[in-house]
């Protein structure tokens, strides 16, 4: 059986999926700081707009887009960021230009300062570019991704495959035809679906549009060809997925949903984490007390034994039938006294995914 150790020491890019409110960020930052006692040199960059790498790390001022190198005690190091899309879509566009002026054309174009930062799939596409700009950055051996909850993680695993659709897709076509054909913005606008288009947005923003697919021309080529990289990274061996889920019904229901979707697209869970679990106190007497205060403790201690047994029981569901390998790697993890807001508290995350590192 490969354990999450393993994963963590051969690995170039490990993604921590799951739903929401199940611990995957501290899971993704605490992987970090096992990979630097390993070794390693590792980046760990959070997706979730939510923002809390920043706290689990204890960083002050909060992450941005360039990765910052945390101070630890380690044989290797640790790095961290969250992800920024407007900076990491101008660096794209720059990367991808023919020449500074195209890159400043696009850059300043209204349609693309103001429509195309928001547009839906633009975040998980960047996501994705970002991951790969780390996974070539020498700086880095090894790249950790904490997604957004499970379904938006989803949409960054298409999003390179999106984008391919897109720019083959007709409609993207025929705006690339000003350029290509020396048409005036006037003659594409009045073709009837861009004119229908028009009457809805408006022509200053159908003109605007148009301005940018002709400042785009010659650009799809490298756009489609980072795409197809990112593709083949996300399903090569050097990629592993780990689920991150809580020992509560919906959230292991949430977490076969993503591992049967990663299955189907011929990709596989390489390890699960549960966390938050109930822990375990020793087994209880034989007989229960007789004393008021000791039977109220045996009770108790009954009583917590029932839920741990229920809450392994959940997740027995996850790791039956077709959706997870069958020799997958399972780490639970116990419920902290609080919340995972220091390194101090990290570190207990480690040493209970980790034990033998402790």
């Amino acid at each position: 059986m490969t354990t999450l150790h393993d994963h963590l020491a051969t690995a170039e890019v490990l993604v921590c999926c799951g739903s929401g409110g199940v611990g995957k960020t501290t899971t993704a930052a605490a992987l970090g700081m096992e990979a630097a006692r390993l070794g390693r040199r590792a980046v760990v960059v959070t997706i979730d707009p939510a923002r809390r790498l920043a706290d689990a790390l204890g960083v002050p001022g909060g992450l941005t887009n360039d990765p910052v190198r945390l101070d630890l005690d380690e044989p290797g190091e640790l790095w961290a960021l969250m992800l920024d899309t407007a900076s990491t879509f101008d660096g794209l566009v720059r990367a991808n230009a023919a020449d500074e002026g195209q890159a400043e054309r696009i850059l300043a174009n209204r349609f693309y300062r103001n429509v195309a930062g928001s547009l839906s799939g633009t975040q998980e596409y960047m996501a994705a570019e970002r991951l790969h700009a780390l996974h070539l950055d020498p700086r880095f051996d090894l790249v950790i991704v904490d997604t957004p909850p499970t379904r938006n993680a989803l949409d960054f695993l298409d999003a390179p495959s999106t984008l391919s659709r897109f720019i083959d897709h007709p409609l993207f076509k025929m705006l690339m035809l000003p350029t290509r054909r020396g048409l005036k913005v006037f003659n594409v606008a009045a073709q009837p679906v861009l004119k229908t288009i028009g009457k809805v947005v408006g022509g200053d923003v159908l003109a605007d549009a148009v301005a940018f697919f002709q400042a785009f021309a010659g650009m799809e080529t490298g756009f489609r060809q980072r795409a197809d990289e990112v593709i083949t990274l996300l399903a090569g061996d050097v990629t592993r997925f780990v689920l991150v889920a809580s020992p509560r019904r919906d959230t292991i229901e949430e977490a076969r949903f993503f591992a049967d979707r990663l299955r189907r697209s011929g990709l596989s869970v390489g390890a699960v984490v549960v966390n938050r679990c109930t822990p375990t106190f020793g087994d209880a007497p034989a007989k229960r007390p007789r004393s008021a205060a000791a039977a109220a403790l045996y009770d108790n201690l009954v009583a917590l034994h029932a839920t741990a047994d229920a809450e392994r029981a959940h997740a027995a569901d996850l790791l039956r039938g077709d959706a997870l390998p069958d020799d997958v790697h399972t780490t639970f993890v116990p419920t902290l006294p609080g919340d995972v807001h220091t390194m101090d508290a990290l570190a207990a995350i480690r040493s209970h995914l980790f034990p033998a590192a402790r």
